[in-house]
């Protein structure tokens, strides 16, 4: 699949409801006929250190566990609240203290449902700059799937990041990389783990897919689209690390590098090739839309 098609999935089923929001009552979208993978279970697992894959089937969530609390980057759909309550749990966590939300990219399918963490935990949302204002809006503002009004619950940054900014929290060190294209603030996030035998470089990687609706020529809402693609697919071609992961995860195979009841493996994700082949057919797919735009 040469883009990442969302709208005529999203739109064609959508119906709008009444949400509870701080301000006043919120029309959100409300979605079926969706990818059922994207909200399907998938049991929690320890990838390396303390680090734990704690989403569905297909779109990934990440716990980062420390002493002083833990951070969550990503959610999935507005009701994936309930399954990564039950996977930290499972994993013997407690919600109540994930104390920093953040996310590769402000899509519903990534931060549907950050809204419902935060009011349930106290935590503090951080988002790349350059997506704050869609976050706050519920995707109403997203330069390709916007305009239609709020597709998620929304939700104001507690703080803005910017490219090689370091998040921490109880001895982590986070970094982020700012990977625009997908999204204008789109994110991947560089940081170390260790366990009992070695630490790891892991990369959570926002894989720059695009959109079908992108138009490479130019958009209203992001005229320098096709330089910003340009960029992030060069920038991301230097980076290094261990361990890779990604935002969904079809996008490294994470089903054919563990399967529910596997023993603990972190050399399952040491696949620079992968990765590698992952992004030069991104390359292809990026000079085939510029081509044909």
């Amino acid at each position: 699949m040469l883009y990442k098609r969302l709208l005529p999935a999203i739109f064609a089923a959508a119906i709008l409801i009444s949400i509870s929001h701080p301000a006043h009552a919120q029309k959100v979208m409300k979605f079926s006929n969706l990818n059922k993978e994207w909200s399907q279970d998938f049991p929690p697992f320890r990838i390396a250190g303390n680090l734990y894959y704690v989403g569905s089937y297909e779109l990934a969530a990440y716990l980062i566990a420390t002493p002083q609390g833990h951070i969550l980057i990503n959610t999935g759909l507005a009701d994936s609240d309930a399954l990564i309550r039950a996977h930290l749990n499972t994993l013997g966590f407690k919600y109540r203290d994930i104390k920093i939300l953040l996310t590769n990219q402000a899509h519903f399918d990534h931060v549907a449902a950050m809204a419902a963490i935060k009011k349930a935990t106290g935590a503090q949302m951080m988002i790349n700059e350059k997506d704050a204002g869609v976050l706050a809006d519920g995707g109403n503002s997203d330069f390709a799937l916007g305009g239609r009004g709020a597709m998620f619950a929304p939700l104001k940054a507690d703080r803005l990041l910017h490219d090689h900014d370091t998040i921490k929290l109880g001895g982590m060190e986070i970094v982020l990389l700012h990977h625009p294209g997908h999204t204008q603030g789109a994110s991947s996030f560089l940081f170390d783990v260790k366990d009992e035998q070695r630490s790891y470089r892991v990369l959570i990687a926002n894989m720059p897919s695009i959109i079908s609706e992108t138009n490479l020529a130019g958009m209203p809402g992001y005229p320098d689209v096709a330089k910003d693609y340009a960029y992030t697919l060069n920038a991301m071609k230097g980076l290094q690390f261990d361990l890779w992961l990604a935002a969904h995860a079809g996008q490294f195979d994470l089903h054919k590098k563990h399967q529910p009841g596997d023993a603990y493996n972190p050399e399952a994700f040491n696949d620079r090739a992968g990765y590698d082949t992952a992004l030069d057919e991104l390359m292809k797919s990026y000079q085939h839309k510029l081509n044909n735009n």
